[in-house]
């Protein structure tokens, strides 16, 4: 019989800007003294906010939670575009915005991306061809061919409005690139757009507002750090560890 960690369960991350999700999966396996860590879906560096990170044998149902639709807040500027997509890219092209282009004809732009679609991966991402990381090309200027990839868009919401800078929420499926969302928008606008800020704040019945810092769970004990592990047949009734 497969032995029982200490710790065993779904543990919610609301991850700082700045890191990735692996140096998030690194810092709890060295907090909880234990290898077996994973996570249900990365975060690119520059997003905040929930990353569900999976403990002991609750491993086993990675491929199930990262298939969860997820929900982000975000920011946006237009008139700028960016290799990445984001504003931590090169800046490739700039282009006035539309005087003409209120929030109401804004969100209106926005409402067009909701529903079922094909989008082309980045190139700046982890995705990978003949084995290679897309990034790995970019870095060295090399641009690839890319096999579009079906994703949904449920909603897309317009917080705020203050040219050029927009704040938005945009619920989606499991591999979506928002920052492409944001580029594929400029682009549909004519001024280009270079997303700015990313937080997911929900993955299905997970939310950010229950999830701790890696500094608050270095501060924890044992026995507090367990009554945050969410156990896996409360998130997957039908999945048997």
């Amino acid at each position: 019989m497969e032995k029982k960690s200490e710790y065993e369960g779904i543990l919610l991350i609301d991850k700082d800007s700045g890191c990735t999700s692996h140096d998030v999966v690194d810092k709890v396996r060295r907090c909880l003294k234990m290898r077996a860590v994973g996570h249900a879906g990365t975060l690119d560096p520059i997003a905040t906010g929930l990353l569900v990170i999976l403990v002991g044998r609750a491993t086993k149902v990675s491929q199930y939670l990262m298939s969860l639709d997820k929900v982000y807040e975000g920011s946006f500027e237009l008139g700028k575009e960016t290799d990445s997509h984001d504003v931590e890219g090169e800046i490739v092209a700039e282009n006035p915005i539309p005087e003409n282009l209120s929030a109401g004809a804004l969100l209106e732009y926005m409402r067009g991306f909701i529903g079922d679609q094909y989008q082309i991966p980045p190139m700046f991402s982890a995705k990978k061809i003949n084995g290679v990381p897309l990034y790995k090309l970019a870095r060295k200027g090399k641009t690839v061919e890319r096999e579009p990839r079906f994703i949904r868009i449920s909603s897309f919401d317009l917080l705020s409005y203050e040219r050029p800078t927009a704040s938005f929420r945009l619920a989606c499926s499991k591999g979506t690139y928002v920052r492409t969302v944001c580029h594929d928008l400029g682009k549909k606008i004519g001024c280009g757009a270079m997303m700015t800020s990313l937080r997911r704040v929900s993955s299905d019945k997970f939310s950010v507002g229950d999830a701790v810092t890696l500094q608050e769970l270095a501060q924890m004990n044992p026995s507090n750090i367990k009554k945050l592990l969410i156990p896996v047949s409360t998130a997957v009734p039908s999945f048997a560890l």
